[in-house]
């Protein structure tokens, strides 16, 4: 099935260069192109994709806040964050707002289809390496702005696959870690969304940080 694709960025070039890559790909289309940030929310809740390229840094309404307004009105839509990962220093927000991954912006073309479709599936975050260290290192700056979400009744299992998601690692790694079938990790997971009231694995992590099940290393220098 095709997965209907929306970018949001001010700069014009950038957004033509994007929606040029995705629709070369036989299994994506671009459905709309917003310029900043309330177009984004305006147009998103319109046109309903699968997912959204949203850039962090916009004019008129930031890409966190267009994330929290379109999502927080219950939107289906996926949010992949666009960012320069050496200054967007608000992408934990972005995360906690509901964006399901992030993309740096000097990301090769196979790396944004790839993001895409994995977004699309809601299966993996994307570079959850990467991620990990973002949320990791923003979590150990932030004071917290809400109650921590409770772990308290997740099963011992549970418990223990949400490390593992927090770490970065896929389904198919817990698998051969646990030595149990990728499939029953796939349903631990799901349950775990389910306990913690989380849309999906981003939040799932900074939910395994902010409830300190899992601890922030000190910051070793940018990422």
């Amino acid at each position: 099935m095709t997965i209907r694709v929306m970018v949001a960025d001010d700069q014009a070039m950038i957004r033509a260069g994007l929606a040029a890559l995705l629709n070369a790909d036989a299994d994506i289309e671009v459905v709309g192109e917003a310029v900043d940030g309330a177009d984004a929310v305006a147009l998103g809740r319109k046109l309903d994709p699968d997912v959204i390229l949203m850039d962090v840094r916009m004019p008129v309404l930031d890409g966190i806040a267009a994330t929290r307004e379109l999502l927080g009105g219950g939107s289906g839509s996926r949010v992949l964050m666009l960012t320069t990962f050496d200054i967007d220093e608000y992408v934990y927000e972005a995360v906690r707002a509901g964006a399901s991954g992030f993309l740096l912006k000097d990301a090769l073309p196979a790396e944004l289809i790839a993001a895409v479709k994995v977004v699309a599936r809601g299966d993996a975050l994307l570079a959850p390496s990467v991620t990990r260290r973002m949320i990791e290192h923003f979590v150990s700056l932030a004071a917290p702005h809400r109650a921590p979400p409770s772990v308290a009744h997740l099963t011992d299992r549970e418990r223990e696959i949400l490390v593992l998601v927090a770490q970065g690692r896929s389904n198919s790694e817990i698998a051969a870690d646990l030595v149990i079938a990728e499939q029953t990790v796939k349903s631990h997971v799901s349950r775990i969304l389910g306990k913690l009231q989380v849309r999906d694995r981003a939040q799932a992590v900074v939910a395994a940080y902010e409830s300190g099940l899992v601890t922030a290393r000190p910051a070793e220098g940018p990422p």
